[in-house]
């Protein structure tokens, strides 16, 4: 089931580094402020842990917008999902 809700982002760990093009950041910045964040991330929660796989440009955007929490699409997952996602 997946489920949409603000998730804290110091939670989410993002264990692959991404390089994000710094336009596409800044544009994200600017929509956000003007009209909020429309499309949400996707999130594994595994064990509680919340795990950021896509999305990287929208993270940076809120946390340079020093934004405390971000709308992410929620699915479960056990660990054999997640090590797949880091294989």
């Amino acid at each position: 089931m997946v489920k949409v809700q603000e998730i804290p982002l110091n939670q989410i760990r993002r264990p692959l580094p991404r390089q994000n093009d710094p336009q596409k950041v800044e544009f994200l910045m600017e929509s956000i402020r003007e009209i909020g964040q429309q499309e949400p991330i996707d999130v594994l929660e595994v064990d509680g842990q919340y795990y950021g796989f896509s999305g990287c440009h929208r993270y940076e955007a809120c946390q340079r917008l020093g934004k405390e929490t971000i709308l992410a699409r929620v699915r479960k997952a056990p660990k054999s999902v997640l090590m797949r996602h880091l294989a």
